[in-house]
Parts: C-alpha cells; structure tokens; sequence
C-alpha cells in the first residue's frame, strides 16, 4: 500500500486545503488513520505557541491522527508570498531534509500521510529551486485539484503533463468549484474525465464556510486502493 500522497493544485487559492480536507474527513470515515502534512505555509501569524498557518490548522485539525501543529507544519512564514521569497525575509532555508524527517515521523504514526503542497507544482522555494524536486526525491504519487474556472482545463492538463514529466503519476484529481457562476460546469468535467490522468476523486461544490463543514461525502477513495 501507498503511504504517501502529494496534492498539489493547477494554481494557488485552487482549493488545496478543501480538498485535502475532504480526503481526510473521507479517511476518518472510512477508518483509515490518515496524516495530514503542510510542510511549507506562507501567510501565517504570530501567536503565544508560534507562527500559525490558517490551512496547516485545517488540515491538523481534519487529520484523523492526532499530531502537534508542528508536526503538521515545520515551515511556517508570515509574509503571505511564494516561499523562497518568505524564508528570505525571514532569513531561513526551506531544507528538504527536514521536510523529508518530519515526512517519516508521520509514516510512523499512521497508515497513511497527505501532503498537502503550497501554491502549484512548481512553487519555488530557493531562487533555483522547487517544492517538486523535493516530491520527486520521495516519489510521491500526486493528487490534482483543479480549481473549476475558466481556463481551468488547459492548466490541468499542463499541470499534469509537467508531473508526469517529472516521473511521478497522477493518480488522481479533485475538482473543486471555487467560482459558481462559471458556465458549462458539466462539460468541463467531461472534459477533464477525458484527458486527465489518474480517476476522478470527486467534485466539491462552491459552499460557503466550505473549509469548517464535513466534506466526506464529496471524496470516493476507493480509486486510491487504500
């Protein structure tokens, strides 16, 4: 069995954090113990316990194990910006070691890890190089969120492409409906259904408070042969 899973989307505010949420809520339905994992979060505040990411609290929260926000989260920055140009400010390395360390951990406490990626799947996290290569370094399989708008369909079918050109497979994609009024909703769908790679995981509809509400029944796992 796959302990690991990469979700990553066509863009940034695509509905990553919703849709991984949903695969958990799934999981806990299913009686799966699933982890999540956020190892890179830009946008977060200062509390009393430390720097805070809203997603990374989502997915700690959703997460059927339960695991300390800094287990969840090891790189956590403020400026709500793509995350090499976070840590520069703060003079910090993103350093896939640890992500890779904190990766284990969580193998080790549940049968299987979510992680959730930051922005699209080539985010950059140094001036030379990307959350990818750390994906590629662990051969994570890849799950797709495709944030349903117009030009959805070109940047998932690109977003794929470049995945599978890094060796990993898609083996699955979430569509998730972050505009109601986009028109020819089903149509794209079929269009995806027909040219994505890896099976429809589901479609979760536009909802306001989407991100507190129980999204289980939206996520049909069995195509992950969990």
């Amino acid at each position: 069995m796959t302990n690991a899973f990469f979700v990553t989307g066509t863009d940034t505010e695509v509905g990553k954090t919703v849709a991984s949420r949903a695969i958990l809520h799934a999981a806990a339905s299913a009686n799966i113990k699933m982890a999540g994992y956020k190892p890179v979060a830009s946008g977060s505040v200062p509390t009393q316990e430390g720097m805070r990411n809203s997603d990374a609290l989502y997915i700690q929260d959703a997460s059927v194990v339960d695991l300390g926000y800094d287990e969840v989260n090891p790189y956590a920055f403020e400026a709500a910006v793509s995350p090499h140009l976070a840590a520069e400010q703060e003079n910090r390395v993103i350093d896939f070691d640890v992500l890779s360390e904190g990766l284990s951990k969580l193998k080790e406490k549940s049968e299987v890890v979510l992680v959730e990626g930051a922005g699209g799947w080539r985010v950059p996290v140094t001036r030379t190089d990307f959350l990818s290569t750390w994906v590629k370094r662990e051969k994570l399989p890849v799950i797709l969120v495709v944030g349903v708008k117009l030009g959805c369909m070109s940047h998932a079918i690109l977003t794929a492409e470049a995945i599978q050109h890094d060796g990993l497979e898609v083996v699955g994609w979430v569509a998730n409906r972050i505009n109601p009024g986009t028109e020819n909703y089903a149509e794209i769908i079929r269009m995806m259904e027909a040219n994505l790679p890896g099976k429809k995981l589901g479609e979760i509809p536009y909802m306001p408070g989407i991100k507190k509400r129980d999204l289980s029944k939206y996520i049909d796992l069995s195509p992950l042969a969990l």
